[in-house]
């Protein structure tokens, strides 16, 4: 009898007329249907459309980067434990599109310094923005320090036009709508750099040398850059690490301009009882640890959530974000990861150990990396290869996955842009292709 109670029980659940079972932690972001499959996939103009439904041994998915909401019971009587206040709501990055709560007015251009190539697209954007679009354009002051720029007349009356600001003394990021770049990769960082909290959406043209970060063509410049002022662009979130550095006072006292500390945020507080100073930086691709000048191994320490994990004993490491995964971390033998990835990947540089391999961890985890009390010799530190500096006994470098990720706009979308660029800029995986067999290759072999 209860046995037939309960199959009567599962045939209403799974009568036609009621609702689809819908996992309680997504709502219903992937249906289980066990009515009648449906043939052919939902046509729909939107990436974060609701699934279609699928037959009764799978389910069936809309084109998203995200994996499947798993089921959460395990058997007849296991589940995993509900807690509600831990549950996380992240908005499916193939949807993520760019909008303005307001129209832009204000646009920051990053030009590359000392490249006399970038000096003619330079200036037909900026009388684009100006002139066609009435916007604010900001620049660094030592951009218009450019002789070629200086002496030009017909550039002049433009020129009078433009907001600057000076690195590490100017803060600008409660004054810029979105970002434009000229160059290579290292303008996307060096703009990164400007913002050590919230980061407008920032427009990529590769004028440069490799261009992976950097997905736009400056031929039809106006048409893009229309679209993004009208709010018509696809966004990747590339990840940013937080990373405070924090030393022990050694009677050197830190540089501050105007109140405002090295990389542009309020000048760090120090705690005189603790003899210890922190500094605090927001990095888009890498961490590198290294042994500096020194001819020994480096000899470091690295802790995840408070516990020892392993001791570093070779060149050094690297800790980066997805978007870093392709940089430094690729040279020294790591994978490559997409930027919509949660993740940190920790990657050993040289290592004395034949089993030292990279690893990716979860985005949330806190690495804290010390220098041992082995070791021979201080190490250096290195942030998006700048603000080098020494790391001695006492001092710690902590990092996690930052709150504020770098918006990148894509010319296409995610996926699409990331493959184009390991394609173009690192050749991924080109080889010349293998010949067929010849028909009377296979018919001698057959015979």
């Amino acid at each position: 009898m209860e046995m037939e109670q309960e199959k009567m029980n599962v045939g209403k659940e799974l009568s036609p007329d009621a609702a689809s079972y819908c996992c309680s932690a997504c709502h219903g972001d992937e249906a289980w249907s066990y009515s009648r499959p449906v043939r052919g996939r939902a046509k729909s103009r939107s990436l974060s459309a609701s699934p279609a439904l699928g037959s009764t041994k799978e389910s069936r998915r809309t084109r998203s980067l995200h994996g499947p909401c798993p089921v959460t019971t395990f058997g007849p009587k296991a589940c995993v434990l509900q807690n509600p206040q831990t549950i996380m709501h992240i908005q499916d990055p193939a949807s993520q599109r760019l909008t303005w709560n307001k129209s832009p007015k204000s646009v920051l251009v990053i030009k590359k310094i000392r490249d006399a190539s970038l000096l003619q697209p330079f200036k037909e954007l900026c009388v684009y923005l100006m002139e066609e679009n009435n916007m604010i354009v900001y620049v660094e002051k030592k951009v218009l320090e450019d002789p070629a720029i200086a002496c030009d007349d017909n550039f002049g009356p433009v020129k009078k036009k433009f907001c600057t600001f000076r690195e590490d003394y100017d803060d600008i990021s409660n004054q810029i709508d979105f970002i434009i770049c000229l160059g290579g990769d290292g303008t996307l960082l060096y703009a990164s750099s400007l913002f050590q909290g919230s980061v407008p959406p920032v427009m990529a043209f590769h004028l440069g040398s490799l261009g992976f970060l950097t997905p736009f063509n400056f031929e039809n410049f106006q048409s893009q850059v229309t679209q993004v002022i009208e709010g018509n662009a696809a966004i990747v979130l590339r990840s940013r690490l937080k990373v405070r550095v924090v030393k022990e006072l050694r009677g050197k006292k830190m540089t501050v301009h105007n109140g405002l500390s090295e990389n542009g945020l309020p000048a760090p507080g120090l705690d005189t009882e603790l003899g210890k100073q922190a500094m605090q930086y927001q990095v888009l691709n890498e961490v590198v640890i290294d042994r500096g000048p020194s001819s020994y191994l480096s000899n470091v320490d690295v802790y995840l959530d408070g516990h020892l994990i392993t001791t570093v004993q070779g060149d050094g490491v690297i800790v980066s974000t997805p978007t870093g995964s392709t940089a430094y971390a690729a040279a020294a033998g790591a994978s490559m990861i997409h930027p919509n990835v949660p993740a940190i990947m920790l990657t050993p540089i040289c290592p004395h150990s034949l089993s030292f391999r990279p690893i990716v961890v979860p985005a949330g985890v806190e690495l804290k990396i010390m220098l041992s009390p082995e070791a021979r010799n201080t190490a250096w530190v290195s942030l998006d290869g700048r603000k080098r500096q020494e790391i001695r006994h006492g001092d710690s470098i902590t990092i996690t996955t930052s709150r504020y990720p770098l918006p990148s706009i894509c010319v296409r979308d995610p996926v699409s842009d990331w493959f184009e660029s390991l394609a173009q800029c690192l050749h991924w995986n080109v080889r010349k292709k293998q010949a067929h067999f010849a028909e009377d290759e296979e018919d001698g072999e057959d015979s």
